[in-house]
């Protein structure tokens, strides 16, 4: 774990035994594996100080180097206009956080009016306790799912689990409730997804799609449905959707994909979220309670899954 300390718009680290002998440049390519236009731009900013002078970025650091990074309060100016929305906290600090997202709300603006996302309500939320961040989604959920979904407060954990997320070190796990008796109480499903020709916004199952993999495991079966865990390997649109629909099992309440429209949407939240986080390497899992009124989800504790 890498101890750090906050002092106003900058990070201190004192040197540890990991990164001795490692140049500032090894941290941000190899260790944080910073792209290569971000680590321009802090270098040519000057935005790293070792022991109080500008960095020599190719110089090994010793044993109680202390570096400072200037990540906060120093970015260009959101785009996103803020919007007031108490969406609840799971987890945060000075680096990230994680909402429990509501449903019926768009994790971002797809149109240059949208206000009412889950993205501009994430920087009313952060702007209202004095800090001036550009918030960034690391990944997203579909409007009428809910649950935890991640956030980075600045461009170097915005890179850092952005390369996590494609490299699929985001682990992310489901609660469904799909119509029917699955035969299989746990299994694979594993068929590529691409767009359907004749919808604007569903997905399908398709030989020329990509790759997607969702694992499942049954949970308890009520009134002729089937509660699952599922977890993914990729993050395809609507995945969880497309591939139990796909074997029969569509998700209830969506309608989009053969639903029973029992509810005002489809069965589906993101119950549990674990990352590394992206400064200090620890293991960091998040479980999102139920917030529906009324209640979808029956007789299951978040915790357990």
């Amino acid at each position: 774990m890498v101890k750090h300390t906050r002092k106003g718009q900058w990070m201190e680290i004192i040197t540890p035994v990991k990164w001795q002998g490692k140049t500032i440049e090894d941290i941000f390519r190899n260790g944080w594996e910073v792209p290569r236009k971000l680590t321009h731009l802090f270098r040519m900013e000057h935005k790293v100080l070792v022991n109080g002078n500008r960095a020599n970025w190719n110089l090994p650091l010793v044993l109680g180097d202390k570096v400072l990074v200037k990540l906060f309060g120093d970015e260009e100016n959101s785009s996103v206009p803020p919007f007031f929305y108490d969406v609840q906290v799971l987890f945060e600090d000075d680096h990230v956080i994680v909402f429990n997202k509501p449903g019926f709300m768009n994790t971002h603006p797809n149109e240059e009016t949208d206000r009412n996302t889950l993205l501009n309500a994430a920087q009313f939320y952060l702007e209202s306790k004095g800090e001036n961040s550009k918030v960034q989604q690391i990944h997203r959920l579909d409007k009428d799912t809910t649950g935890a979904i991640l956030f980075a407060k600045h461009s170097i954990a915005g890179a850092i689990l952005d390369r996590m997320l494609e490299k699929r070190q985001i682990k992310r796990t489901y609660l469904a409730i799909v119509q029917g008796r699955l035969e299989l109480k746990k299994g694979t499903i594993h068929e590529p997804i691409g767009r359907d020709r004749h919808h604007p916004t569903r997905r399908r199952v398709s030989p020329t799609g990509q790759e997607a993999v969702t694992n499942y495991q049954f949970i308890k079966e009520e009134k002729g449905n089937s509660y699952v865990k599922c977890w993914l390997e990729t993050g395809r649109t609507h995945q969880i959707r497309v591939h139990f629909s796909h074997i029969g099992h569509p998700l209830v309440g969506d309608i989009l994909y053969g639903g029973k429209p029992l509810y005002k949407r489809q069965a589906l939240h993101a119950t549990k979220l674990e990352f590394t986080h992206p400064i200090t390497g620890e293991e960091i899992i998040c479980y999102a309670p139920f917030i529906d009124q009324p209640p979808i989800f029956n007789g299951i504790d978040v915790y357990t899954l």
